[in-house]
């Protein structure tokens, strides 16, 4: 039986790998530090359904905690380390950047120092599509230059990156950065569009749409997201030769792939699928485009495809139901 140790169990991303891999029979080690940037009882509710799963274990501590981190890593001995906790939110990255600096600087650190003390066959840690910023080019492609960030929270992002090359290079660890497009789906976060949109729809309160709509987004359902990661635990780089177009770096174990549906979806479309799953009209507030976003996502994924065979392919019409008929039947009955 193999074993991962997954960061963020509690939050969207990782309360859905940590299920995928419990399915499959691994066991699980989560480390979340709970915190209330959402409702903590949400996370309470993914940890107690990954809860029945015998095989799956739990600690609540911040990441930078590195005394206890470090502790748990060494507990687990895990074959695979995936790092998703992290301070989320491109606007909340304005009004306290510092958050971000704990969580996502130091609290990779402290990942990056656990891994090396265990030496998992393959570290695996979430970077961001916001890393490409003002890049115009698109579809997003790993080999394009990334050196434009619009916001603290990719800025952080970005020296993720950057700090875990050099750990690839210094110390011969395994590692693949992954970067996410618009991750949506059931349990998803409630500060995220798709979230807030769905809930103001059916209250009958009006929703801010940015940029009076001219968006585009690469929405990313979240079951193909973790089936992406899962394939890529096994593209361990410099295991193998580098593929068409590898992030592969050339002195370090080390590369950056894409993990996102290669289309993007006008805003506008997005939301008038809402209204179809809901059977209800939204009240359209529409406003100048917010500090730090981008206009435009669009992914490249053929390198996820070539080096695992994972292709991304939810319909965003049907991944919209099935979140809506998740907020509708469970997410409403939770208790208050």
């Amino acid at each position: 039986m193999k074993t991962a140790f997954v960061t963020g169990a509690a939050g969207f991303i990782g309360f859905h790998l940590s299920r995928l891999l419990l399915e499959e029979g691994w066991t699980v080690h989560g480390y979340d530090g709970m915190t209330d940037y959402y409702d903590v009882a949400l996370k309470e509710r993914r940890i107690a359904l990954l809860s029945n799963y015998p095989q799956f274990h739990m600690t609540r501590a911040l990441l930078e905690d590195a005394t206890t981190l470090s502790e748990r890593v060494r507990t687990a001995r895990a074959d695979i380390i995936v790092h998703l906790a992290a301070q989320a939110g491109v606007r909340y990255s304005i009004d306290n950047p510092r958050a971000y600096v704990d969580a996502n600087i130091v609290g990779t650190f402290n990942v990056m120092q656990a891994a090396l003390e265990t030496r998992p066959a393959h570290l695996l840690m979430a970077s961001t599509s916001s890393v490409y910023g003002a890049n115009a080019e698109m579809p997003y492609a790993e080999t394009h230059k990334a050196d434009t960030q619009m916001s603290f929270y990719a800025a952080t992002k970005k020296a993720n990156e950057a700090m875990a090359h050099s750990w690839a290079h210094i110390h011969g660890l395994p590692i693949t950065m992954f970067r996410f497009f618009t991750v949506y789906g059931p349990w998803g976060r409630p500060d995220m569009a798709l979230f807030k949109f769905t809930k103001a729809i059916l209250n009958g309160t009006p929703i801010d749409v940015y940029n009076h709509g001219n968006m585009w987004r690469d929405f990313t359902f979240v079951d193909d997201l973790v089936r992406g990661i899962r394939h890529l635990f096994d593209a361990i780089p410099g295991s193998g030769p580098a593929v068409a177009n590898d992030s592969l770096s050339p002195v370090a174990p080390w590369r950056v792939v894409n993990i996102g549906n290669s289309d993007k979806v006008r805003l506008e479309d997005f939301i008038d699928a809402i209204e179809a799953a809901t059977g209800r009209k939204a009240i359209r507030n529409y406003m100048d485009m917010q500090p730090g976003d981008v206009p435009a996502t669009w992914a490249d994924a053929k390198l996820l495809t070539a080096l695992t065979g994972a292709r991304p392919g939810t319909d965003f019409v049907a991944g919209v139901q099935s979140f809506v008929d998740w907020y509708v039947n469970d997410y409403t009955a939770l208790p208050a």
